[in-house]
C-alpha cells in the first residue's frame, strides 16, 4: 500500500496525521466496546457464549488500552516504540481472537461471527497503523 493510498484512507497528506487518526480510531473502536462489556457482560456474554466475568475483565482491560492508545494518538508525534507496541498488541490480539475459537470457547452462532469479526477489524487497525508508521518514518 502506497503512502498515497494511506492519506487518502486518513484524509491527510500528512503521514503523522494519518498515523494520529489510525490510532485514535482504535481508541475509540477499542473504548467503546470495552464499555459496551462492562456495561452489558451478562447479556452479552449470553448472546456470545462466552463467560459474564471473562467479559468483564476483557472490558475493563480494553477500555484501558483504549484510553492508553487515545493518549498515544493525542501526541503531535507519536514516539516509535509505543506505536510499534500498540501495532503488535493489536496483531496478538487478531490471533488470539481466532485461536480462541478452536481451543478456548464454545461460543453461540453470534459469537462465531463476533469473534472473528473483530479480531479482523483489529488486524486492520493494526496493517493501517503499521503502514502509516512507515510513511511517517520516510
Amino acid at each position: 500500500m502506497s503512502a498515497t493510498l494511506i492519506g487518502s484512507i486518513a484524509r491527510t497528506a500528512e503521514p503523522q496525521a494519518a498515523l494520529r487518526r489510525f490510532l485514535a480510531l482504535d481508541s475509540l473502536v477499542t473504548t467503546g466496546n470495552g464499555l459496551a462489556y462492562v456495561a452489558f457482560s451478562a447479556p452479552l456474554g449470553r448472546l456470545l457464549g462466552v463467560g459474564e466475568g471473562l467479559l468483564l475483565g476483557l472490558g475493563i482491560l480494553l477500555v484501558a488500552y483504549g484510553a492508553a492508545v487515545g493518549l498515544l494518538a493525542s501526541r503531535g508525534r507519536p514516539p516509535v516504540l509505543p506505536v510499534k507496541l500498540v501495532i503488535e498488541t493489536n496483531y496478538a490480539w487478531a490471533a488470539l481472537s481466532l485461536l480462541s475459537l478452536a481451543v478456548w470457547f464454545s461460543p453461540t452462532a453470534a459469537g462465531v461471527v463476533w469473534i472473528p469479526a473483530q479480531g479482523l477489524v483489529v488486524a486492520g487497525f493494526a496493517l493501517l497503523q503499521q503502514l502509516a508508521l512507515r510513511s511517517a518514518a520516510k
